[in-house]
């Protein structure tokens, strides 16, 4: 992916429920995910973190403004296999094996037989999943659902991964092992977008950080460009000061 994901004066309101008034839950953002960079998408709830990654993934289409992958639109059915998705609550048919989802993932990809075995033991193993590949996913707690997840999402090595909350729900092992895992794909040149509400795990991983807030932008730059931006020590401070919630 040359050019990475870039959104563009994007604008998306839903529409009202009853009672209600309609509120835009993206006013004019734009940003960028460069090539093999790490972007942190933060925000409190309802700041617009999951309609960027909706609107990523073509699950909904913006009012206003333009978004690109690597110079394509969302759209374009070639970019399913240049992405790899994983959503914030893991959903798995009941009864179904990991080794299900994973012949489904790879029809879905056109991945010969051969790749399909070969990507899929390497990944099961890689996030421990070998010995349980055979056991209904249901019957996984929530971390090795997470992990399964993963591996869907990895199956294909796709150049830009989407992670929507990837540590959510995780105990301290369960998130050192994801968050080791990331840093693993980090050093494989992944472009990634990952959407948290953890701020440690933007410390951590991120190269830049993009600050959401009711819908607008309040800042997009690296986590020393936003303590120098608001005379901050950490990024929690940061990102409240950028919210408005403490003054700088």
């Amino acid at each position: 992916m040359a050019e990475g994901v870039c959104f563009s004066e994007v604008w998306k309101t839903y529409e009202r429920e009853l009672g209600t008034d309609a509120q835009p839950a993206l006013r004019g953002v734009t940003f960028a995910v460069r090539r093999g960079e790490t972007l942190g998408l933060i925000g409190a709830n309802g700041a617009g973190k999951s309609t960027c990654i909706r609107l990523l993934m073509d699950f909904i289409r913006p009012d206003k403004g333009a978004i690109t992958l690597d110079g394509r639109s969302p759209a374009d059915s070639r970019l399913r296999h240049d992405i790899g998705y994983l959503p914030e609550i893991a959903s798995f048919p009941a009864n179904l094996t990991v080794l299900d989802m994973l012949s489904f993932v790879g029809a879905t990809h056109d991945l010969s037989k051969n790749d399909l075995t070969e990507q899929s033991e390497k990944w099961l193993r890689a996030l421990e999943l070998w010995d349980a590949r055979k056991r209904p996913i249901h019957s996984y707690s929530k971390g090795m659902q997470q992990r399964a997840s993963f591996v869907l999402a990895l199956v294909h090595d796709p150049s830009l991964l989407i992670l929507d909350e990837p540590m959510s729900g995780l105990d301290p092992i369960g998130r050192a092992s994801i968050t080791q895992l990331i840093q693993s794909l980090k050093t494989q040149g992944k472009t990634i977008l990952f959407c948290t509400h953890i701020l440690d795990d933007v410390d951590r991983l991120a190269d830049r950080l993009l600050i959401l807030h009711k819908g607008e932008k309040r800042f997009e730059g690296t986590p020393i460009e936003l303590s120098g931006n608001f005379g901050t020590t950490t990024i929690v401070d940061g990102f409240l000061s950028a919210i408005g919630v403490i003054q700088p």
